[in-house]
C-alpha cells in the first residue's frame, strides 16, 4: 500500500481570531508543473492520480498552503506542500511532535516481557513468527543482547504478521496471544520454538492448513508443559480472534512499520535483519539518553598467527 506521509509545516505565529482563508484555484499549467516535479521527487507508483488541490494562505510568511493528493481505488493519502507566492518555488517540510517522549510512541502494556521489568531502555520489536529475517533477528536478541546488557534493557515483542506472503503468520501470533493470555513464559517457550523450527510448521508439503493444524497441537503441547488451563486455551485456539492482531498491524502501520522485524529502541526506529552492532549501538544511544553509562564493548578476540606461507603462492623449487 501506497503511504506518503502529510509533509506541513508551523510557524509560530498567532493568528487573529475568526479569520478565514482565502482558496484561490492552481491554474491548469501549474498544476502540471506540480505534478510532474512531485512524481519525479516521490516514489509514486505507475496507476496513482496526483491531483493538487486549491492554495490557501498559510502560516509562513510568502508561501501559501498546497495540498497534493495521491490515489489508487479506495487508497488516498494527501500531502501538504508550501507554493511560493509567485508561484515559482515549492516547498516540502515535515512537521515532528517534540512535546512527546519517542520512548512511549509504542504501546506494550501487558505484552509479555523479557529482561528486566523496571529497566528504562524498551525493546520493541515488531515480529511476524513466519518470517525468516524476523527468526535470524530473534537468535541476535536472545540471548546475546539480554546477555550484553545484563538488566538495563527490557525486550517485548509486538504482532505484525505479514498475511499477503505469510500464510500461517496470523494463526501463529493469535495462538501465541492465547499462551500470553495465561503466561508470558508459555508465550516466549512458543515463539522461541517457532523461529527456531518454522520448516517442522511448514512442511515437506507446505500446506497453510497444515501448518496451522501444527501451530494449535505445539501451543497445546506448550499449554500443558507450562500447566495452562487446557479448557480456556482450547477456546481461545478456536476461536482465532485476530482483533488484537490488527489493532497491532494498525498501530505499526502508524508508526512506519512496512516489513519485519522492525525495532523501536526507547523510540528510534531500526529496520531489517541488521548485525548486532547496529542494535547494540542503538541501545547504548537510549542508555545515555537516560543517563547511564552503557557497559564497555567486549574485548576482541585475538587472532590465529598465520603460518608465513598461508595466503601466499608456494616458491617454485630450484634443482
Amino acid at each position: 500500500m501506497f503511504r506518503i506521509r502529510t509533509f506541513f509545516c508551523c510557524l509560530l505565529a498567532i493568528l487573529a481570531v475568526g479569520c478565514r482563508a482565502q482558496s484561490t484555484a492552481v491554474d491548469a499549467q501549474l498544476t502540471r508543473r506540480i505534478e510532474i516535479l512531485v512524481r519525479s521527487q516521490f516514489p509514486v507508483p505507475p496507476g496513482y492520480t496526483v491531483s493538487v488541490g486549491e492554495r490557501s494562505k498559510s502560516a509562513f510568511a510568502g508561501y501559501d498552503d498546497v495540498p497534493v493528493s495521491f490515489e489508487r481505488g479506495k487508497n488516498k493519502s494527501t500531502a501538504k506542500f508550501l507554493l511560493s507566492a509567485d508561484s515559482k518555488t515549492l516547498v516540502r517540510l515535515e512537521k515532528f511532535d517534540l512535546s512527546k517522549d519517542p520512548a512511549e510512541a509504542v504501546s506494550y502494556a501487558n505484552r509479555p516481557l523479557r529482561g528486566n521489568p523496571a529497566a528504562k531502555v524498551v525493546v520493541v520489536n515488531f515480529d511476524d513468527l513466519e518470517c525468516p529475517y524476523c527468526a535470524k533477528m530473534h537468535t541476535e536478541l536472545f540471548p546475546g543482547l539480554l546477555d550484553r546488557y545484563k538488566g538495563l534493557v527490557r525486550v517485548v515483542y509486538k504482532d505484525y504478521p505479514l498475511v499477503e506472503i505469510h500464510p500461517w503468520a496470523m494463526h501463529a501470533a493469535i495462538d501465541s496471544n492465547c499462551l500470553a493470555d495465561q503466561s508470558g513464559t508459555a508465550y516466549w517457550n512458543y515463539v522461541d520454538y517457532l523461529h527456531a523450527n518454522g520448516a517442522e510448521v511448514n512442511g515437506t508439503k507446505r500446506d497453510p492448513e497444515a501448518a496451522k493444524t501444527t501451530l494449535d497441537r505445539l501451543a497445546r503441547e506448550e499449554g500443558q508443559r507450562s500447566k495452562l488451563d487446557a479448557a480456556k486455551l482450547s477456546t481461545c485456539l478456536t476461536k482465532q480472534d485476530e482483533a488484537p492482531v490488527r489493532s497491532s498491524m494498525k498501530e505499526g502501520e502508524t508508526l512506519g512499520v512496512d516489513g519485519t522485524p522492525m525495532l523501536f529502541i526507547n523510540g528510534e526506529r531500526i529496520g531489517g535483519a541488521v548485525p548486532p552492532g547496529v542494535i547494540q549501538a542503538a541501545v547504548d544511544r537510549a542508555l545515555l539518553g537516560v543517563g547511564i553509562q552503557p557497559p564497555p564493548p567486549p574485548p576482541a578476540q585475538a587472532q590465529p598467527a598465520v603460518p608465513a606461507t598461508q595466503g601466499k603462492e608456494a616458491a617454485p623449487v630450484k634443482n
